[in-house]
């Protein structure tokens, strides 16, 4: 569990036309102080991986941050295809390295985010290059950006993203699944998705064809204190009902404890062949 502070965003500095370049150099030191002072962003962030029943972890999870924004990675290799461990380890590395060259804070969330999928899109099908097209390494991804206050969703397949409020999931994403269509048209119910004999088939996912992949990219929702917002592997939420997802947000207890409950919790669930089981999470502090 980490707890850490950024502060961004520059105020106006109302820099007059022919001021010197002494006088504009002071200006713009007391706007920065000024920033710093009013433009706290604290935040308490945690990740945890667990390999479950499976011989190997194929899922990567990581929190990218920088002094004004914070990216929730959660990255699941499809096991029924090759190198799901590589598949998810080239996706992770590429996003963070995304996001550590784009200037702070992004002008353009979105599109970060839309343009950052595409790369390690990308960097899969190049992984693949020379190998059939049924084996090539493929991945799922959800990724969750936090920056001035508000936060942007992002994912392609079943990797999840929750927000929580008030001890309720406010929202969440919805897979690009089989049986989240089925869910949709109203033939099942979501307690029935999790044991659905088509529940591992996705719409889309990285890597594979070169085509890119459908995604969904939301805009931006504020936050209010005490928010938790979770991206996650199906070896996580599969395992749990929406209310138990909820309890993380109880707060009496830290960000890194409810995830390690919730994930010990998913793999006897889904044992005695749970998946891997993987989530980050941050709660926005105000």
């Amino acid at each position: 569990m980490e707890i850490f502070q950024v502060r961004c965003r520059w105020p106006r500095l109302n820099i007059q036309q022919g001021a010197t370049l002494a006088e504009t150099g002071r200006r713009v030191k007391r706007g920065v102080a000024r920033t710093w002072e009013r433009m706290a962003l604290q935040v308490e962030c945690s990740e945890l991986s667990l390999i479950g029943d499976r011989e190997e972890n194929q899922d990567r999870v990581a929190i990218a941050r920088s002094p004004a924004a914070v990216l929730l990675i959660a990255i699941d290799g499809m096991g029924g295809h090759a190198d799901g461990a590589k598949a998810a380890a080239v996706a992770t590395e590429t996003i963070v390295e995304a996001f550590r060259r784009a200037p702070q804070p992004l002008f353009d969330p979105q599109g970060f985010l839309h343009l950052t999928i595409g790369k390690a899109h990308a960097n899969l099908v190049q992984l693949g290059n020379g190998q059939r097209m049924e084996a090539r390494p493929r991945a799922t991804c959800a990724l969750c950006l936090v920056q001035d206050g508000m936060a942007w969703f992002a994912h392609v397949g079943d990797s999840r993203i929750y927000q929580l409020r008030q001890r309720q999931v406010s929202r969440r994403t919805r897979d690009h699944s089989h049986v989240e269509l089925l869910l949709q048209e109203g033939l099942i119910t979501e307690e029935e998705i999790s044991n659905h004999p088509m529940r591992n088939y996705v719409e889309c996912c990285l890597g594979g064809n070169l085509a890119l992949p459908g995604m969904s990219v939301g805009s931006a929702r504020r936050l209010q204190p005490g928010d938790l917002l979770l991206v996650c592997t199906d070896g996580f939420w599969s395992g749990l009902e929406d209310s138990d997802v909820a309890s993380c947000a109880a707060g009496n207890e830290t960000v890194e404890q409810g995830l390690r409950r919730l994930a010990t919790q998913a793999v006897r669930a889904n044992g005695p062949h749970s998946d891997n089981t993987s989530v980050a999470a941050l709660r926005w502090l105000g």
